[in-house]
């Protein structure tokens, strides 16, 4: 049923992941995307689970036993900073309401932790598709991540009642053949 609105693999595309990647995946909850990225970058990639429930990482963490993936690591986010190993991608689905609310410099931590050619990909409802504060106007991302030292790099419009944009950091210019 999810699949039909949150079209997990379109996402997965526009992401342009490859065998060997490290992934982390924000705010992951039950692991919608988390098996996803796991499959997409192979037994050779990383997949980091982030999420602040302990309930929500010992499920992924035993689901991915039962399934064998073994490139699956689940993270605990701190307050104070993000916690991650160098990564290529960063996907956050719906969760960005939950951030800090110190976001710009929550973002600019991340920017740290990405690879050269490394992007961020948020996925966030709009308010008008959901009630009670769990949603964020693309552009308050946008200015958010632009206040972290961010670019928009793409903007996609086929999931229904969410944006997509994908972000670089602007002090990464690397070649597109990089990426």
């Amino acid at each position: 049923m999810r699949d039909r609105w949150q079209r997990p693999d379109e996402v997965l595309a526009v992401l342009d992941l490859h065998g060997g990647q490290r992934v982390a995946d924000l705010g992951a909850g039950g692991g919608y995307f988390t098996y996803r990225l796991a499959r997409a970058v192979g037994s050779e990639g990383r997949v980091y689970a982030v999420d602040t429930d302990s309930d929500m990482r010992a499920r992924i963490e035993a689901l991915a036993v039962r399934k064998g993936y073994s490139n699956i690591v689940t993270v605990e986010p701190r307050e104070d900073e993000v916690g991650l190993p160098p990564v290529d991608r960063v996907l956050i689905v719906n969760a960005f309401h939950h951030l800090p609310d110190a976001r710009a410099s929550y973002f600019q931590g991340l920017a740290r932790a990405l690879q050269p050619g490394g992007r961020v990909a948020v996925i966030e409802a709009r308010p008008r598709w959901f009630l009670f504060g769990h949603a964020t106007e693309p552009e308050q991302v946008r200015s958010i991540l632009t206040a972290a030292g961010y670019t928009a790099i793409g903007e996609y419009d086929f999931l229904p009642g969410q944006s997509f944009q994908v972000f670089e950091h602007v002090n990464d210019r690397s070649s597109p053949s990089s990426r």
